[in-house]
């Protein structure tokens, strides 16, 4: 079974809109374990509606990783945040610093839920300056993006990575999000997929599943594994591996786009 690094999951209990309870969470992680998975960046929410500081993301890593210990769940905890756009101005550098993926140089920020994602590109510019790698959250479904690719690819040419969330190549959020994701898989947009896990069953901790229906599994081990590695360990981005993707299928895109989840 592959060795899965998770770098985006809500895991940790009672701190945002993933896991209420100790039970939930130990359920999350139990499933997560059976999908493959053996590393997990817990990134709970940095925003105006969960303020959550990492203090208390340390604090709960500990003793979630205590508890796994001792139900014998074979899954390495690793501190993160899902840091929202919104939020980043606000942040002190010394807190900053202590909110990275794994404990290294690469934040996970979430661009906005709208049309217009005005500032991201300097926020991120200035980011960068500050010596931090950035990795965007679920770009997929950021109607800004959707509305100007190109935004998003000037992101990526200037070394921004991108986490599509796994269930977006199931249809989880409908097909235009489906849709939407194999277009940038395709063009060499996404280097990660991660499971934006928040539950055990609506939102489930699985990621491998997923990429092999989508006619994806031959970049598993990329997208999984060693790029997620690299972040966490503080190595060079590894290239893509040359493989033939799926056509796509033709599919109508609605007006509307999906809020946030």
């Amino acid at each position: 079974m592959a060795r899965v690094i998770d770098l985006h999951c809500h895991l940790l209990p009672g701190i945002d809109d993933g896991p209420k309870t100790i039970g939930d969470s130990l359920a999350v992680a139990q499933a997560a374990a059976a999908a493959g998975t053996r590393t997990v960046v817990a990134t709970s929410h940095v925003s105006w509606e969960y303020p959550n500081s990492a203090d208390t993301i340390a604090r709960l890593v500990a003793e979630f990783s205590g508890r796994l210990a001792s139900a014998g769940v074979a899954l390495e905890i690793r501190p993160g945040a899902e840091i929202a756009m919104t939020r980043l101005p606000d942040i002190p550098p010394e807190e900053l610093s202590r909110l990275t993926l794994g404990g290294g140089r690469w934040l996970l920020v979430e661009p906005p839920f709208t049309l217009a994602a005005t500032g991201l590109d300097s926020l991120i510019a200035d980011l960068r300056a500050g010596g931090y790698q950035v990795v965007l959250a679920h770009p997929e479904r950021c109607p800004a993006f959707h509305r100007d690719r190109s935004m998003l690819e000037e992101l990526v040419h200037s070394g921004v990575l991108a986490s599509l969330t796994a269930g977006s190549l199931d249809g989880r959020f409908g097909s235009a999000i489906r849709r939407f994701s194999l277009e940038l898989v395709r063009d060499g947009l996404v280097h990660n997929v991660a499971s934006d896990a928040h539950d055990d069953s609506r939102r489930p901790p699985t990621i491998a599943a997923e990429l092999e229906r989508a006619g994806l599994g031959s970049l598993t081990g990329w997208l999984t594994q060693a790029v997620p590695g690299a972040i966490l360990g503080g190595g060079d981005i590894p290239r893509r591996p040359e493989i033939e993707l799926p056509a796509l299928q033709r599919t109508r895109r609605p007006r509307w786009l999906p809020g946030r989840s």
